[in-house]
C-alpha cells in the first residue's frame, strides 16, 4: 500500500525529532521549514541547520524530505502588528501559528500533498486544540486534509528532550521571535 503524502510543518529539530519517528511508519513525509517568526536571523540560520542535520541523521532507516520557504521575517512582522505587547501564548502567537500554519496548507495544496500538520504541538506551552481547530479552518480553505495531532501525548515532548540528546540536537531557550526571547 502506497503511503499518502504528509507535509509536516517543522519549527526546529527538536520538536519534530519524536514526530518524524512516529509519522515515518504510516505517511511520506516532507518536512516544511517556514519559520519567519524567528529572530535574530542567525537564530534561523542555525534552527534550519539542525533540522536538515537531524533529518540526514535519520537516513536511511526514515525517508523524509526537506523544503525551506524564504525567510522574510517582514512578513511575520505585519502579520502581528498591535499584538507585540500581548503576552507569551497569547494572541500575538495565535496569530503567528495562523501565518505558518496557513502557509503549510497552502504549500500542501500546491504541490499535491494528501495532508498537513505541524510540529507545533509537541510543545507544553503551546494549546493542541487550538492549532486543530486553526487546521482544520485551513484544510477547509484549501481543500488538503489537516493531520489531526497533539504529539506531546504519549510523552511526545519527553522524546523530542530524549532526541535531543541522544542525537545532539541545539535546543533553543526560547519560542522563536523577538518578543518570546525577551
Amino acid at each position: 500500500m502506497e503511503k499518502k503524502k504528509l507535509l509536516l510543518h517543522s519549527c526546529c529539530a527538536p520538536c519534530s525529532s519524536g514526530v518524524l519517528e512516529e509519522l515515518n511508519k504510516n505517511y511520506e513525509i516532507t518536512v516544511l521549514f517556514y519559520n519567519p517568526n524567528i529572530f535574530p536571523k542567525e537564530e534561523y540560520d542555525l534552527r534550519r541547520d539542525e533540522q536538515i542535520k537531524f533529518i540526514q541523521k535519520l537516513k536511511p532507516e526514515v525517508e523524509v524530505d526537506f523544503k525551506e520557504l524564504n525567510y522574510n521575517p517582514e512578513e511575520y512582522y505585519e502579520f502581528v502588528l498591535g499584538f507585540e505587547n500581548e503576552p507569551e501564548g497569547g494572541a500575538r502567537c495565535k496569530r503567528c501559528y495562523e501565518l505558518r500554519l496557513d502557509m503549510a496548507g497552502k504549500y500542501a495544496k500546491e504541490n499535491n500533498f494528501d495532508l498537513f500538520t505541524t510540529t507545533l504541538s509537541v510543545s507544553p506551552y503551546k494549546n493542541a486544540n487550538y492549532l486543530n481547530e486553526l487546521g482544520l479552518e485551513i484544510s477547509s480553505k484549501y481543500g488538503v486534509e489537516y493531520l489531526i495531532s497533539d504529539f506531546k501525548k504519549k510523552d511526545g515532548y519527553l522524546k523530542s528532550i530524549q532526541n535531543s540528546k541522544k542525537y545532539g540536537l541545539y535546543r533553543q531557550k526560547y519560542c522563536g521571535c523577538e518578543f518570546s526571547k525577551r
